[in-house]
């Protein structure tokens, strides 16, 4: 599962590369938005800058990370791809909601509490594939996880569903390849524990 990532400069640098051929308008508020981010962790509930469609077109836009859940301020952030069409929560966002979710890296946690940073060798951001929905207070969306890869494995048995640059268009915009995408399995990542930098000192 994913419950924290993080954003900087060179989130924003990247998004602005993705959303820079589009038609004037859709520049211009895909622009705005990605001024508004600034280096921080992201947590479940909060605002973050996410890729969606319009058209036939990529735009930057910010969203709230997690839809309501069944039991007073529970938040539900993540959904699983095995499931994600059949879930009455889900089925309809990921029919007609999927975006993306760009990050520098994200974290996870392994049984011992121990903290792990995600990121990919030679690539400057993530791309996590989401999925969104309307509701009273705005767009929400969640983060889809798949089986940990060998990458993940030893801190966690899941991890988001990381695209390809390539496959950003393609799972916001295609139905029937977004189907294709839920199946694959993610790269393989480089991780960083808190506690092993530690304990060389």
């Amino acid at each position: 599962m994913c419950g924290r990532y993080y954003v900087d400069d060179e989130t924003a640098r990247e998004i602005e590369k993705l959303v820079r051929q589009v038609d004037q308008k859709l520049r211009q508020d895909s622009m705005a938005a990605v001024k508004k981010i600034t280096e921080k962790d992201i947590y479940p509930a909060q605002m973050a800058p996410v890729l969606s469609g319009k058209g036939s077109s990529l735009y930057c836009g910010w969203q709230r990370w997690g839809f309501p859940g069944f039991q007073g301020k529970q938040v539900i952030f993540n959904a699983r791809c095995e499931s994600v069409m059949e879930k009455p929560m889900f089925c309809d966002s990921i029919r007609h909601g999927r975006m993306v979710i760009p990050a520098t890296w994200f974290y996870e946690w392994n049984r011992s509490k121990e903290k792990n940073t995600f990121y990919r060798r030679g690539a400057r951001i993530l791309f996590m594939a989401g999925c969104c929905r309307q509701y009273e207070d705005g767009t929400r969306f969640v983060i889809l996880t798949t089986k940990a890869n060998a990458s993940m494995k030893p801190v966690h048995e899941r991890m988001p569903l990381i695209l390809e640059e390539n496959e950003i268009a393609s799972w916001i915009l295609d139905e029937g390849k977004a189907k294709d995408i839920l199946r694959k399995t993610p790269c393989l990542l480089e991780r960083r524990s808190d506690y092993e930098q530690l304990t060389l000192f």
